[in-house]
């Protein structure tokens, strides 16, 4: 009776893996993005970051304490939230605009929907496409990069003049306001970060750097940004009436929160498949319908809608591309 075992209770194989090391993974990849927006834009954008951060961690809190949950704070997904929303804001908005979308991402998106992993949509992008729908005259004004060169001062002037970007003197183009005109954009600029845009989408650079991280570290798979980037690029070349025009089509892959969305926010656990071939078939439909907000739709950008849009069609998505379970059900007789 002595060489008898103990057996727990299932699951009796466990992973190191958690949700907050999952959040920090990602907290830690977007320090590069992070890092170049404030050095791109200044104070501003630390304070946006900060206040955005803290908003969404108080948010949780106070949610939690008033309804008595318990606290999940502990878990960084609060913190990926509000920096997730700071990097998709222009360094130009007023503190109140991080405050009113991290409480709505927070309280609306998340918790009222039974927290972390019962969220339909990603949180940061609902924030996000509230604040673009409520305030759009603010959300729409995107402050030059600090580093531009003197060299591009007449291409903003050029905007200046046609209408494209605010007159306040701080605000500029983007680079995809720019293609859309029918102006050509510094690809260099794009992939360095010297261009207007949200603080954490103007550097491809600084994403690439922490995607690697997050695929390294398997935090994600290549299937949804893979498909998702590829099946843009196809449409872009089927529909764009610029066939393989390398500046219009790399302007658009560099321009804008494509990059930032493919490998931040249309991964997240909770609002995209579990299957991999779930995942082929979500990256694809994200790229068709970026593609169409960006060509035909009133704005320039695109991503935000596209992937929550997606986002509510994930269940179908699911429910196409499972697996057939080996054997058959039997009957009552058998």
């Amino acid at each position: 009776m002595s060489n008898l075992y103990n057996v727990s209770a299932s699951p009796h194989t466990r992973s190191r893996v958690t949700t907050t090391s999952i959040m920090q993974d990602v907290a830690i990849a977007l320090i590069p993005a992070s890092i170049f927006g404030i050095f791109n834009f200044g104070i501003n954008a630390l304070l946006i970051i900060l206040t955005s951060i803290v908003t969404s961690v108080l948010t949780e809190y106070v949610y939690e304490k008033a309804m008595k949950k318990p606290l999940t704070t502990g878990d960084y997904s609060a913190v990926v939230t509000g920096l997730l929303l700071a990097l998709n804001l222009s360094a130009s908005v007023p503190l109140w605009i991080p405050v009113v979308g991290s409480i709505f991402a927070i309280l609306v998106v998340k918790m009222l929907y039974g927290g972390i992993g019962q969220n339909f949509m990603n949180p940061a992008l609902a924030a996000r496409c509230f604040l673009l729908i409520s305030f759009a005259g603010r959300m729409n004004n995107f402050q030059i990069s600090a580093i531009t060169n003197n060299d591009s001062a007449p291409n903003f002037l050029q905007y200046l003049n046609k209408g494209v970007i605010a007159i306040d003197g701080v605000s500029g183009a983007t680079p995809l306001a720019a293609i859309r005109a029918g102006e050509s954009v510094d690809l260099m600029n794009l992939f360095i970060g010297r261009t207007a845009g949200t603080i954490g989408e103007t550097s491809v650079a600084a994403i690439l750097i922490g995607a690697a991280y997050l695929l390294l570290k398997k935090v994600i798979t290549w299937r949804i940004p893979v498909m998702y980037l590829a099946s843009f690029s196809v449409f872009l070349m089927l529909f764009g009436g610029k066939g393989l025009d390398p500046n219009f089509l790399i302007g658009h892959l560099f321009g804008g929160g494509l990059m930032l969305g493919a490998f931040f926010m249309a991964t997240d656990y909770s609002t995209s498949p579990i299957t991999a071939k779930g995942h082929i078939v979500y990256g694809i439909i994200l790229g068709i319908m970026t593609g169409l907000f960006r060509l035909f739709g009133a704005s320039p950008e695109g991503v935000s809608f596209a992937i929550i849009f997606c986002n509510l069609l994930v269940p179908l998505v699911e429910k196409v591309t499972l697996p057939n379970m080996f054997g058959k059900e039997a009957k009552a007789n058998e």
